[in-house]
């Protein structure tokens, strides 16, 4: 099995800074996208943005040039650094990965992290 851990969550104020973590453990061969989605009250689970092993990102249009994701492919570990955030970026936070894992090489599974809550408020 694959476990998936984030960290960073909070409460901040209108332009502060959070960085999220997440860490990969377990039965991991290789992971190839890693990625953060968020779902406020009411609404629906949303990209906010991914990159692959190779270290190509992508990111959802309200976020571009206020968030930066990277990983550490040794670690398992993916970031997401978060400044100038907004109150409509109040939101749980999940962070998912594309996993193969040791006990079946045959397929990509899709895991996701149990979500770190992100509050922008004043």
């Amino acid at each position: 099995q694959v476990q998936l851990v984030e960290s960073g969550g909070g409460l901040v104020q209108p332009g502060g800074s959070l960085r999220l973590s997440c860490a990969a453990s377990g039965s991991i061969f290789s992971i190839n996208v890693m990625g953060w989605y968020r779902q406020a009250p009411g609404k629906e689970r949303e990209l906010v943005a991914t990159i692959t092993g190779g270290g190509s990102t992508n990111y959802a249009g309200s976020v571009k040039g206020r968030f930066t994701i990277w990983r550490d492919n040794a670690k398992n570990t993916v970031y997401l650094q978060m400044n100038r955030l907004k109150p409509e970026d109040t939101a749980v936070y999940y962070c998912n990965a594309d996993v193969i894992t040791t006990m079946d090489m045959r397929y990509v599974y899709d895991y996701w992290g149990q979500g770190t809550q992100v509050t922008v408020s004043s």
